[in-house]
């Protein structure tokens, strides 16, 4: 057991130079890429409701506008297929399709930071009900939204890493 737990010591402080040699440095560190866009990037304005919790989402990764640096603005479309379907009740899963075109410009010059297209899917059951099956549409589209606004937070992290 005693030398086991050498032989990981050894191991682990003989990797030490390589991780500091690789230039990795974590997003959300002071300085980092993470840190400058809390509070600096503001989406445009939501129209629809998927817009909403887009925005919703995109706010609760990067924070409030405070001082905006950054312009974001955003084309969502969405779309529907069946995934499943059940002889006599029809459709008895859904799948949800998103769609994001985005720009990131900078408020001062307008200049084009960086720009991209993402898609993804999400899925939910009919039921019986309407308003169960409204419910769960909504919760999909909620979802998808969030995943979509990751997605964003992850690539403009990347863009202004480089």
């Amino acid at each position: 057991m005693l030398l086991s737990d050498r032989r990981t010591l050894l191991l682990s402080l003989a990797a030490l130079p390589l991780a500091a040699a690789c230039g990795f440095s974590p997003a959300y560190a002071p300085g980092g890429a993470g840190q400058a866009l809390r509070g600096q990037v503001r989406a445009a304005d939501p129209v629809q409701s998927r817009d909403f919790d887009f925005v919703a989402a995109l706010e609760d990764r990067l924070g409030r506008p405070t001082a905006p640096r950054f312009d974001l603005s955003y084309t969502l479309t969405t779309s529907e297929r069946g995934a499943a379907r059940v002889a006599g009740l029809g459709e008895t899963r859904i799948t949800l399709f998103g769609t994001l075109a985005y720009q990131l410009t900078d408020s001062a010059t307008d200049a084009l930071v960086t720009e991209g297209r993402l898609r993804n899917f999400t899925n939910y059951s009919t039921t019986d009900t309407q308003l169960a099956t409204l419910r769960a549409r909504e919760d999909a589209e909620a979802r998808l939204m969030r995943i979509l606004a990751d997605q964003v937070v992850a690539r403009l992290i990347a863009a202004l890493s480089e």
